[in-house]
């Protein structure tokens, strides 16, 4: 019977393969005789697109058209300071924005506020989840069964068959500890009824135990070093201990200090790029007003017939100013060019006078968070610092070392490594295994029955009065013979170690390098600042003594054109070189480390748990006065240490105070274009073309 419904399931089983193959030939040929494939072309080859809400214009900035140079009388001025818009950015900065449109694409790349408590939570590699390896377990199985064969034995009175009904119910609560050791408390209660005739009990008994069961790891696995590193269950290469998952959590949160910094300098670089951009149109206004009058005076020779007014002479002077009227509107409008950002020659980032009002506000908007189309233009209402600072180099270094933010994630990489290594040697231990169980049994026809007092009729009577006691203690042991996995592995993590130290000493080699050019980037910026300021004062002087002459027609008109554009040119150099000092100056802090110290911005966790209080309340409690040492416990590894040591027991040094140098002389600096009052278009010539207006500050 059996061999004849197994030839019918394969039967079965042969016919349906074949009907599955003929449709399948079917659907395919049905598909290429059909000539009409329209569906496939307009509907199957769509762009799919998600189901997910699409933010309104409005609500980003985006129903407003960006300021042009046609609509300059329409515009509302915003006097914004430095530390305003480092405030807004990190108000508004949920993704850390960069200039670079990491965002767009790259967007798993781009730091968040989120990432550090993703890290946190991660359910594989977080700190929980190392946690949760040492949580109680609690099991419980409910199994029944009947048995039913032949036995080749009649001496047990059933006739040489076996009939049996079994019932099973086991729960037990599994609890691992921070030293490996494995308690287990189990509870399995039985019902078995079955056809032995020599059975006490013909309608069945019930037997239930109550044991405990210890299972401690004596050398690989043991010890309360190895499981805070490896956890429970780890293997090398594959280890989530409590302590590993915690570093990764302290890389997370340098990782976004990392993000912060780059955005607080990028929002400086762009801070001081609109600046310049309003200073350069200053400049290149005053160059054009210039040219302006110079073109109506020599157009008013040209129309009275006098000397001075040749057509060749009114046309060089036509062209000087409608160069210097290009220069305006691009310094108002300003270009699509890469700005000033961090990492485009040097770390922090090598300021490039690209100017343009417009297009310099939008991406100080776009990194502070703001809407990217207003009617009014952010203007700022800082200038960038003239005395002359000195640095202690060897503070400065000292500082660097110790408080740049790059070294202090490679530390924890190279303390991860270490960590690693430590625990990667248990595995070249055997595995012995001290197991020792102790139980309570109970036997009886019920389970529990009150009313009765006999021990024998009661399983759970049976199971209080110490009738039955069990009891087991013995070693396991286990080993890989030649031990070829241990012995990679901790190979491996050698060579791990030591390339994270070598990448530790080469990034302390880079910061080093990093803060040399720094620090000789503001002798370099302030020299070159003192010089802008004496080229600006002889320009000055140049156009005034040559514009003098030309009005007494001792020199060439051209001379005069030639002297406005010295004086445009020196004037935005001078501002361009006062930007270059004051980012030269962000520079330093920011190789050293303090740049978020030096604009009090304080980065730090969330609140701990309520037992990690209770924790510290009951060491504190215990300070100061003699605690008992558990030597099978107490081990703790020195992994980190709190912010203001550099090695334990050593205090870090004090920041490194720039010395300040006798201040500049007023009469030493050129007067600075008012940044209140908006620039008016200038009159026009009388044969000049209608010009559209312009704004600055």
């Amino acid at each position: 019977m059996a061999r004849e419904l197994t030839r019918r399931v394969l039967f079965l089983f042969g016919a349906l393969a074949a009907v599955s193959g003929c449709l399948a030939q079917k659907s395919e040929w049905s598909f290429h005789q059909h000539d009409d494939l329209t569906h496939y072309r307009t509907v199957a080859t769509d762009i799919e697109y998600p189901m997910v809400p699409v933010s309104r214009a409005e609500d980003i900035g985006g129903d407003c058209l960006p300021h042009s140079l046609h609509d300059a009388g329409n515009v509302q001025y915003w006097d914004l300071s430095l530390q305003e818009a480092l405030q807004l950015a990190m108000q508004h900065s949920q993704v850390i924005r960069d200039l670079g449109g990491t965002v767009l694409r790259t967007p798993d790349t781009a730091h968040t506020y989120f990432d550090p408590a993703v890290v946190e939570t991660d359910p594989q590699f977080g700190v929980q989840a190392a946690l949760s390896a040492f949580d109680a377990t609690l099991a419980s199985s409910m199994n029944s069964q009947k048995n039913n064969y032949e036995l080749n034995d009649t001496t047990q009175g059933n006739a040489g068959w076996f009939l049996q009904d079994l019932d099973t119910w086991e729960t037990d609560i599994t609890k691992r500890t921070a030293t490996g050791t494995q308690f287990t408390i189990r509870n399995t209660i039985d019902f078995s009824h079955d056809n032995n005739a020599g059975d006490t009990y013909t309608g069945g008994v019930w037997d239930e135990i109550i044991e405990g069961e210890v299972r401690h790891p004596l050398l690989q696995g043991g010890g309360l070093e190895f499981n805070r590193i490896a956890g429970p269950g780890g293997r090398p290469g594959a280890m989530n201990g409590i302590l590993l998952a915690r570093i990764k959590t302290d890389i997370s949160l340098a990782d976004f200090e990392i993000g912060v910094r780059e955005l607080i300098a990028n929002v400086e670089n762009a801070y001081w790029d609109l600046y310049f951009a309003y200073r350069d149109l200053d400049a290149k206004i005053k160059a054009r007003d210039s040219a302006l009058e110079t073109w109506r005076q020599i157009h008013a020779l040209n129309l009275a017939g006098r000397r001075g007014g040749e057509a060749d002479k009114e046309a060089q002077a036509r062209e000087q100013y409608f160069r210097f009227e290009e220069d305006v509107q691009n310094a108002l409008a300003g270009r699509l060019q890469q700005g000033t950002q961090t990492y485009n020659g040097s770390n922090p980032g090598t300021f490039r006078a690209t100017p343009g009002v417009y297009a310099g506000e939008r991406r100080l908007r776009l990194l502070c968070g703001l809407p990217l189309n207003e009617q009014r233009v952010i203007r700022p209402s800082e200038d960038p610092p003239a005395a002359p600072v000195a640095f202690d180099w060897c503070k400065v270094v000292r500082e660097a070392l110790s408080r740049r933010v790059e070294l202090r994630r490679q530390r924890w990489q190279v303390k991860h490594r270490e960590l690693e290594l430590l625990a990667t040697k248990n595995y070249l231990l055997p595995n012995l295994d001290l197991v020792g169980r102790y139980g309570f049994r109970g036997f009886g026809q019920k389970l529990i029955d009150p009313n009765v007092s006999t021990q024998w009729d009661n399983a759970f009577t049976s199971l209080v009065t110490d009738g039955y006691q069990e009891w087991q203690l013995g070693m396991e042991f286990s080993m890989p013979l030649g031990f070829r996995e241990g012995h990679t592995a901790v190979r491996n993590a050698e060579l791990q170690l030591a390339r994270a130290r070598a990448v530790l000493q080469e990034q302390e080699q880079e910061v080093i390098h990093g803060i040399s050019d720094a620090v000789a980037d503001v002798d370099r910026a302030f020299t070159v600042l003192l010089t802008n300021v004496n080229r600006s004062a002889a320009a000055k002087d140049q156009l005034a003594s040559v514009q003098a002459a030309y009005e007494q027609d001792k020199v060439e008109f051209f001379v005069v054109l030639d002297a406005q554009r010295r004086l445009a040119e020196a004037e935005s150099a001078y501002y361009q070189a006062r930007v270059e000092y004051s980012l030269a100056l962000r520079n330093v802090h920011y190789e050293k480390g303090t740049l978020l110290d030096d604009y009090g911005i304080c980065l730090a966790e969330g609140p701990w748990p309520d037992k990690a209080y209770r924790d510290a309340a009951e060491l504190n409690h215990w300070r100061g006065r003699p605690r008992p040492l558990n030597y099978a416990s107490d081990n703790p590894i020195i992994v980190s240490q709190g912010q203001g040591t550099t090695s334990p027991g050593q205090p870090l040094a004090a920041p490194a105070e720039p010395e300040q140098l006798p201040p500049m002389l007023p009469e030493q600096l050129p007067a600075a274009t008012p940044q209140q009052a908006p620039l008016a278009p200038p009159p026009q010539p009388p044969a000049a073309p209608t010009k559209q207006g312009e704004t600055g500050s």
